[in-house]
């Protein structure tokens, strides 16, 4: 019994289709039940022939298939020609109405085939999808695991290097458990998200707590927009270090932020910085600027000024 209604299940369901026993059980099954039906509606209305064969028709086809269906529309309508249930013959009506019968159960059965074959080929793609999903965060875990190990050594290294120097390893020990901090701070935005403080703390931290200044309220932003989030300020931040404010010993910084109804904007303001003469063509980092908040109908305008590098950003806040 348990079987039965594995098999009625899968091919309701159309994850497998059914063995013929019971695919060819089951449309007469639905034959026995629909003629049943029959002689009852015989008793007000003797000339009701096909009709109760439709829901027949249908059952057989989403469970069992297009073949069984088939067969069940043929069955039925030689069940409605030949077997009576009182005095109504119907003569030529009777053809008609086996002609429209055989038309209905065309289109139900290439309906529900059609159903059954989007919903097979949805599925398909739901497990690829799915797949590919558990497949991106094995590699994810597994550049982490390196990075985490590259990290360690660098760690290790430097500090055996200046074992003798004590106070220049303070300063770089502190930098380089800042980054790693960080990096394990995106790590777990993924499923969580964060406060907005706590990520640019994060980030910047590494370059000196007395070179930013984090104007703004308490803000828990959604795992996906602060995974976006802290993609450009990372960017932002290397940035800084390579030829902006943190590369100059005076250079500071400024992060601002407000909320308005749904959408957050966000200023960054560099200034002490040095003069950047001539800007490059546009590289991963600028592109990354530009399209990472897309999905969140926001933009990002970054402008070189004089005084330092000056960005704006301004997205939606999306619902968790």
């Amino acid at each position: 019994m348990t079987n039965l209604i594995d098999e009625f299940r899968q091919g309701w369901h159309g994850t497998s289709q059914p063995s013929p026993l019971f695919s060819i059980g089951f449309a007469a099954s639905c034959l026995v039940v629909a003629t049943l039906a029959r002689w009852g509606l015989a008793q007000i209305r003797p000339d009701v022939f096909f009709t109760p064969y439709l829901p027949a028709v249908f059952l057989a086809t989403a469970v069992s298939g297009y073949r069984a269906g088939v067969v069940t529309a043929l069955a039925g309508g030689a069940l409605g020609i030949f077997v009576n249930f009182g005095s109504a013959t119907g003569g030529s009506a009777r053809l008609a109405l086996l002609a429209i019968f055989w038309a209905i159960c065309g289109l139900t059965i290439w309906g529900v085939e059609h159903y059954r074959t989007s919903v097979a080929q949805q599925r398909e793609i739901s497990k690829r999808l799915i797949r590919e999903e558990e497949y991106r965060k094995l590699l994810v875990d597994e550049l982490q695991h390196r990075l985490k190990n590259k990290t360690s050594t660098i760690h290790a290294v430097l500090h055996q290097v200046l074992h003798d120097q004590p106070q220049i390893w303070g300063i770089i020990d502190h930098r380089i458990r800042a980054l790693s901090s960080t990096d394990d701070l995106i790590a777990r935005l993924d499923g969580n998200g964060c406060d907005i403080k706590d990520m640019l703390r994060s980030e910047l931290g590494p370059y000196g707590h007395v070179r930013f200044n984090l104007n703004g309220d308490s803000l828990f932003l959604p795992a996906k927009l602060a995974v976006s989030l802290a993609l450009i300020f990372h960017e932002l931040a290397t940035n800084a270090a390579k030829y902006g404010a943190f590369s100059s010993a005076r250079g500071l910084l400024q992060v601002s932020w407000s909320v308005s109804d749904d959408r957050l904007d966000v200023t960054w303001d560099e200034t002490e910085g040095p003069v950047i003469d001539k800007v490059g063509p546009a590289g991963f980092g600028t592109k990354l600027l530009q399209s990472a908040l897309r999905a969140f109908d926001g933009k990002t305008d970054i402008r070189f000024l004089k005084t330092g590098v000056h960005c704006t950003m301004q997205c939606r806040i999306p619902v968790s």
